[in-house]
């Protein structure tokens, strides 16, 4: 057993070594970064796609509006994550610059995927290169493009999924429990966030949900613009549920 123990610290000490039963431990501790990330939920719907994350101030003296966790990437596509939030930082910082970039060549928007893709190529490559870690986290992208409202989640590995509803982070089991529940894809913008804010009270509780520790944002199918809901706005869809 002690022998055991001593070749799988060898196997977890470089991302690019398999272990004897085929994992790369490297990466699955990213896994479990993310698991203790804050919570982020993303729900697709008819009408458009909205973000909801838990900013998770435990600090008094932070100023509210100082923390981002809801990130804009181009007017139509919008980014939030869980884990390590400096590491999300400069992947969406990437995909911002994909996103202009492909507006200024081709004078028109950059479809959903392309920036899922480009996100995952960055974060598979840092799973099989020599003195670098694997991101440690997972990035929820939500956008409306051509093709409608669409919803991806991206892993540490470089796969991603495409979502009507999910959630990651260290609430993501709860969430998920109220999503599979209460998700229809019939519902309006408005519904889907009361979905997405009820998911996330069940598991931080009434009484530590406020309007400082929320972000949300949503973009419309109908004019895919980019829309980050106000401190009162807020307010407001948490009180639903405080009653």
């Amino acid at each position: 057993m002690e022998t055991m123990s001593h070749q799988m610290m060898g196997y977890d000490r470089t991302i690019t070594m398999f272990s004897p039963d085929g994992r790369l431990l490297q990466v699955e501790y990213a896994k479990k970064t993310v698991r203790q990330g804050s919570t982020a939920i993303g729900v697709a719907c008819k009408e458009g796609v909205v973000l909801v994350t838990d900013k998770r101030i435990i600090d008094g003296l932070v100023v509210p509006e100082s923390v981002e966790k809801i990130f804009k990437v181009d007017e139509h596509i919008a980014a939030t994550a869980s884990g390590i939030v400096s590491d999300a930082r400069i992947l969406i910082e990437r995909a911002q610059l994909v996103a202009q970039q492909h507006r200024v060549t081709y004078d028109t928007p950059i479809d959903v995927l392309s920036i899922v893709k480009d996100i995952c190529n960055v974060k598979q490559a840092f799973t099989q290169s020599g003195g670098v870690r694997p991101f440690g986290v997972s990035i929820l992208i939500a956008g409306v493009d051509k093709n409608g409202p669409k919803l991806f989640e991206t892993d540490p590995t470089g796969i991603y999924f495409q979502y009507k509803a999910t959630a990651v982070g260290e609430g993501e089991a709860e969430v998920e429990e109220v999503l599979k529940k209460e998700y229809k894809e019939d519902m309006t913008l408005e519904q889907a966030m009361n979905m997405a804010v009820k998911a996330l009270m069940k598991f931080i509780g009434k009484e530590e949900l406020n309007e400082n520790r929320l972000d949300i944002a949503y973009i419309k199918a109908k004019d895919k613009v980019f829309t980050k809901l106000n401190k009162e706005e807020i307010k407001k869809i948490i009180a639903k549920f405080k009653k």
